[in-house]
């Protein structure tokens, strides 16, 4: 398992994505497809995933990618911080 985990509920849009090409492009990254992440009201309306935990969203799927590669890059430099 990766030091970043991406899970993603298999009801929203944004499953529509590559997330292996993620996995290969970032091996820090585990995506993790989940049956539900309990966050209805935002699956039904927007493309979501949540990045060790931090809800990530956007109006559409490209635009919420774009935010969680965002994320990543965020998350990594805080981790290379602490080595």
């Amino acid at each position: 398992m990766g030091i970043i985990v991406v899970e993603i509920c298999n009801a929203n849009l944004i499953t529509s994505y590559d997330w292996d090409n993620l996995e290969v492009q970032f091996p820090e990254v585990s995506v993790i497809r989940m049956e539900c992440l309990n966050l209805c009201g935002l699956c039904r309306t927007s493309p979501y995933a949540l990045v060790n935990g931090k809800r990530i969203f956007a109006k559409t799927i490209e635009q919420c990618v774009e935010l969680i590669l965002e994320r990543i890059k965020q998350e990594l430099a805080e981790f290379e911080e602490l080595l």
